[in-house]
Order: C-alpha cells, then sequence, then structure tokens
C-alpha cells in the first residue's frame, strides 16, 4: 500500500492518493468504502459494479465476522483468498471486524480473551488469534487490528479498560501476522476511547508508536452526540502521523462525513446507503450541496423531505421521470420512479438493486464534489453553505407539511 497526502484546505481537510495492489488505478480520498455482505455489495451483482464510477468503487469493506460461521479459514485460503472467492480480483478490500450493519460490537460480551459482537447467527467472541488467522486466509489489502468498542454511555472505568485492551490487541495482532507467511495487507492500528477526549488521545498516541500502514478509528456511531463529536475527531488525529491514511466506520450521514473530512479523515464506511435502500429512499440533494435546483425535489408526506424520497409513496405511481435528472447512474438512464415504485410495492428484490446502484454513485459524486473544494482551498466554505442549504431544504419541507395540516 502506498498513500500520500496532495492537498490540505483549511483546517485540516486533505486529499490524498491511495495505490492498492489489485486496483488498476490510484483512488483519491477522500474516499467511500462500499459496504458488503461476505465479500460482495448488499444488492449490487459483480457484473453491475462496472456501471458504477472508477476507481472510486474499487474499494469495499468487508467484516471478518461475516464469515465466522461458515467457511473455514483453510478452505478460503486454499481458494486463493477473498479476491478469488468472490471473482473480483480487480477490487480491494479492507478488512474491519465491525460493519456497523451485521456485525455490531457487543461492549457487555467482551472479556479479556476477546471482542464480542452481535450478527444473525449469535454472539460470537473473537480471539487475536482465531482473528488474525482469518484475516491470512482472506488476504485483504487493509485490515484493522481487534478492537474493544464501547457505547457513549459506559463508564469511565469500563472506557479505560477498553483503551488497554484495545492497545494490547494490536500488539497481538501485529506480533501474529509477522508470524504468519501470508498476513499480507496493511494493518491498520486500532484506536477507541469512547467519549473520552483523554482516552481517545491516550489511544491514539499508543497507536502512533506502533509499525502500522494506517489507523482505524472505531466507536463511533454508539450514541455520541453530534456536538461533542469534532473534539474526539480532533483528539485522535492531532496525535497520528500525517503521512498515514485515516479510516473511521460510524460516520454516515452527509454532514457527519464532513465532521470526519473536517478532522483529517480519509476513508469512511457506507452504511448510510444500505440503511436508506432498505428503507426504498433515494438520495435526492444536490452532491455539491451549494446551488438549490427545484428538479432535484418531490417532497411528499410519506417519509420524504428535501434530501431524499421515499419511493413507496404512492404519489411516484405514475410520475415517468427518473429519480434525479441528468444523473448518470444506471437507475436514472434506465429506469423511472414510477417502475421503482412498482418493484417496491411487489416487494421486487429488483427495487433494492436499482436503488443501491442510484444511492451509491450519489454518494461516491458528493464525495469528488468534497475532494474539488479541498483541492480548491474552499473546503470550510463548501461544508458551512452544505449544512446551511440542507437546513433550509428542512425549514421548507416542515412549512409545506404544516400547510398541509
Amino acid at each position: 500500500m502506498k498513500f500520500a497526502v496532495m492537498a490540505l484546505s483549511s483546517g485540516k481537510a486533505r486529499t490524498g492518493v491511495l495505490q492498492l495492489g489489485n486496483c488498476p488505478s490510484p483512488m483519491e480520498t477522500p474516499a467511500l468504502l462500499l459496504s458488503t455482505r461476505k465479500g460482495l455489495p448488499h444488492f449490487i451483482s459483480p457484473d453491475l459494479l462496472p456501471t458504477l464510477p472508477s476507481p472510486d468503487s474499487h474499494l469495499l469493506q468487508v467484516s471478518p465476522v461475516h464469515f465466522w460461521e461458515g467457511l473455514s479459514p483453510k478452505v478460503m485460503s486454499n481458494t486463493g483468498g477473498l479476491h478469488q472467492l468472490v471473482g473480483l480480483p480487480d477490487h480491494c478490500f479492507a478488512a474491519v471486524p465491525r460493519d456497523s450493519i451485521q456485525s455490531l460490537p457487543e461492549h457487555s460480551g467482551t472479556n479479556k480473551l476477546g471482542a464480542t459482537f452481535e450478527t444473525r447467527c449469535g454472539r460470537f467472541l473473537i480471539k487475536p488469534v482465531d482473528f488474525v488467522g482469518m484475516i491470512s486466509a482472506m488476504r485483504p489489502n487493509i485490515w484493522a487490528t481487534l478492537a474493544d468498542e464501547t457505547p457513549a454511555w459506559v463508564s469511565e472505568k469500563r472506557n479505560r479498560t477498553s483503551v488497554d485492551r484495545t492497545v494490547r490487541w494490536l500488539d497481538e495482532c501485529i506480533a501474529l501476522s509477522s508470524a504468519k507467511d501470508q498476513a499480507g495487507g496493511a494493518v491498520f492500528g486500532s484506536i477507541v476511547g469512547g467519549t473520552d477526549v483523554e482516552e481517545r488521545e491516550r489511544c491514539a498516541q499508543e497507536a502512533a508508536m506502533r509499525n502500522v500502514s494506517g489507523y482505524y478509528i472505531g466507536g463511533f456511531g454508539l450514541g455520541e452526540g453530534m456536538d461533542e463529536r469534532p473534539a474526539l475527531l480532533n483528539a485522535v488525529t492531532d496525535n497520528l502521523q500525517e503521512e498515514k491514511p485515516r479510516l473511521v466506520c460510524g460516520l454516515g450521514l452527509p454532514e457527519e462525513v464532513l465532521q470526519g473530512v473536517a478532522a483529517g479523515i480519509d476513508l469512511f464506511d457506507s452504511e448510510y446507503i444500505y440503511h436508506l435502500t432498505i428503507g426504498g429512499l433515494a438520495l435526492t440533494f444536490p452532491p455539491g450541496g451549494v446551488e438549490i435546483n427545484a428538479s432535484y425535489f418531490h417532497p411528499s408526506s410519506a417519509g420524504s423531505d428535501q434530501t431524499k424520497i421515499n419511493l413507496r409513496a404512492t404519489i411516484y405511481r405514475k410520475d415517468t421521470s427518473p429519480i434525479v435528472e441528468n444523473c448518470s447512474c444506471y437507475t436514472c438512464q434506465n429506469h423511472t420512479k414510477a417502475y421503482i415504485n412498482h418493484l417496491l410495492n411487489v416487494h421486487e428484490m429488483l427495487a433494492q438493486i436499482l436503488l443501491e446502484i442510484h444511492n451509491t454513485h450519489h454518494y461516491l459524486t458528493f464525495f469528488k464534489s468534497m475532494r474539488e473544494a479541498i483541492k480548491a482551498g474552499e473546503f470550510e466554505q463548501f461544508r458551512r453553505k452544505f449544512i446551511e442549504s440542507r437546513h433550509e431544504s428542512d425549514q421548507e419541507h416542515l412549512s409545506e407539511v404544516a400547510a398541509c395540516v
């Protein structure tokens, strides 16, 4: 793995170039990691992946916990690793234990032996030696060490313990990966600390002293408030080497991503897209967030607002326009709101496929707009105008709803 910071805007926002072995060309950061289940996107089949912007869509996030009850590490290793198993040799995988959708950290079951995760198959206690064994079989391009992630409401003592365990497991994972011939991939040291700024700083300082290729910042999206998040993010990034990439999970909303970028984060997960797609929602906000065009918005009283639309609503039953005018995604170029409304109401899985294609394409465009703003040295202006426009559209939507009532 090679990473280089290319441009800095006011504050800590930065763009970079990430080069990974399997990808056909370097990827610019800040970047979005596409969420997967056992290595494949939730609804987009491999033959439709090329319809997404390249190389932005070539970085996939996978949780090793998904394979805990299924293929053994030996079988996966014999197939040539995860890339060969799922048939995506030209894509890159970032393995993170938590995926915010199907393998959530469960702090009450975690102990000194390993971290516990709540999954659809029950709870699993993952020990460092078993975790590194699975990583060795999967051979991802990037992998984060095991972490004890805790929600915002735990006690100070429990929070302190989580940092101690995470640092200890960091050392164990590094030692175990060095002992295995094919552990491979760039190691990202995990950083936790809950809502305690001092513990966040302590964990970041410990991780910065280790021989790792980057950093995984965990413990977000577990109950902390948006107002307290900037201080927590800055407490971490202020203590990390600038030349190494940073990955975070749990920041999904556009406003949350902007907070992360402002703190100097490079890689983000995409759970937000999954939840939108499952709910039958399609993103419609202008990715640049500045020029508000009325053609983007189709408000209704059925769960839509000025940033997304609910395509289950009856208002779209006869709407023959695309989700977003002038959108270049496969869905908008080939299908209408009325068709997707029909698919949703008859419970056809094609609805989720088309929605995930559009939502992923739309969000990747949002990330591209952020990168362009950073390169122009205008990220803070971009961020401010984006949030202001979102608030203005929310107020307009509330006024329309009140008028209807």
